[in-house]
């Protein structure tokens, strides 16, 4: 072991790494995501929040949102949840450019909006890839996991004990 060892690539060198280090650093490139869109000019996702879950389809258009074949606003009457809807458009700037069609079904109403949230938020990173920082920094991409806790023997609910008397 005569050579001295001095830089990271003399260390490569002496182990004979340098050739795979350089192989993986260009196969380590960031992914590049691609615009996934179907037949009719539509971008399909699949969102799901609780027990709610939602196929949503997005197109170019002038803004209308179709839930289950009624407008959103009747579908949900209340005014956060329709705020919870608008969310991702408002954030990646694109409130009167898509058409959105959306099934959605399980789940309560507050479950089914987050759920139509998530699937247009996926599905507005598949007709826009470029929108997909935008998207992730706001928490749109990431599917809300918590449902609700079983329900356990000898508790009235998940956590709730009977109500306890000395009688």
């Amino acid at each position: 072991m005569s050579e001295e060892i001095k830089t990271l690539e003399d260390l490569g060198e002496a182990t004979g790494a340098a050739e795979v280090i350089a192989n993986e650093v260009v196969a380590n490139d960031a992914p590049v995501y691609v615009k996934k869109v179907d037949s009719l000019g539509r971008a399909y996702a699949t969102g799901k929040r609780k027990d709610a879950i939602a196929r949503v389809w997005i197109k170019p258009g002038n803004g209308k949102m179709t839930i289950n074949g009624r407008e959103f606003e009747k579908y949900f009457a209340r005014p956060v949840l329709q705020m919870l809807l608008r969310q991702p458009l408002q954030a990646a700037e694109r409130l009167d450019q898509y058409d959105i069609i959306a099934t959605v079904k399980g789940g309560g109403l507050s479950g089914q909006a987050g759920a139509v949230r998530h699937g247009v938020s996926k599905a507005l990173t598949y007709y826009e890839p470029e929108l997909r920082g935008v998207l992730k920094k706001g928490g749109f991409l990431t599917r809300d996991s918590r449902t609700v806790e079983r329900k356990k023997y000898g508790k009235a609910k998940a956590r709730r004990s009977f109500q306890f008397s000395k009688r």
